[in-house]
């Protein structure tokens, strides 16, 4: 870990991992503040934790190892992977999130996470595929970190897929083709429009209408392309 300042606030909500580290989970708390996500996330009681926390101030607490398994994906799937847990370092945002009164994320708030998730990746050779949301892993149970994170930001950053925008165009699948390619390119299609909530969520989220529409599938189809095309 380079030189960032950081509050150690341990959680004993680990276990050992069972897969090496390939990918980064981001999360809001959905919780009214950031000390109630801490207490929650450091009890025994809670069953769940994350490896850090990011205030909406820009501070950091690191909670579990990096080392271990922390509990924060829960039932979750990604690329053919259905121990994201064991596979993943998890980032949780503070934020009150969808049902306490969703609010964009601070520039000090984001300040702090680019940083900290750069030396993440750096050390661990993460690709911008496997750096995802909480609701991209689990479409039928979660919507954080939601719709208002800059994706975009940390996309010109290299530190997610960027969104494409440029030469865009509808391979006119059908619904079940859709669903197919949705699957190839890394998500659970078990519940489909709850898949294609999050896909948009994701990649499009001014329209979260849960519809596969032509932008959609073209948006999806440049997704799968060897190369992404987006805002970088």
């Amino acid at each position: 870990m380079s030189d960032i300042p950081m509050i150690e606030t341990p959680s004993p909500n680990f276990d050992d991992r069972k897969l090496p580290i390939s990918m980064l989970v981001l999360h809001y708390t959905g919780m009214h503040d950031a000390q109630s996500a801490i207490n929650w996330l450091a009890s025994p009681e809670s069953k769940v934790s994350a490896h850090y926390v990011v205030t909406e101030e820009g501070e950091i607490v690191r909670m579990v190892d990096e080392a271990q398994r922390a509990w924060h994906a829960g039932r979750s799937h990604w690329r053919g992977m259905d121990d994201v847990n064991s596979a993943s370092i998890g980032i949780e945002i503070v934020n009150p999130g969808h049902e306490w009164g969703y609010r964009a994320f601070p520039d000090a708030q984001i300040g702090a996470l680019i940083p900290l998730m750069h030396d993440i990746v750096k050390r661990h050779g993460i690709t911008r595929g496997n750096i995802v949301g909480h609701s991209d892993v689990a479409p039928a149970r979660k919507q954080d970190p939601g719709e208002l994170f800059p994706w975009g930001q940390l996309a010109r950053l290299r530190l997610a897929l960027p969104r494409p925008t440029r030469n865009l165009m509808d391979p006119l699948w059908s619904d079940s083709a859709f669903m197919l390619a949705l699957e190839r390119f890394g998500y659970d299609i078990a519940e489909p429009r709850a898949a294609v909530v999050a896909f948009q969520r994701r990649f499009r989220p001014e329209l979260i209408d849960g519809v596969i529409d032509g932008e959609c599938r073209a948006i999806l189809l440049a997704l799968l392309l060897p190369k992404p095309r987006g805002d970088e």
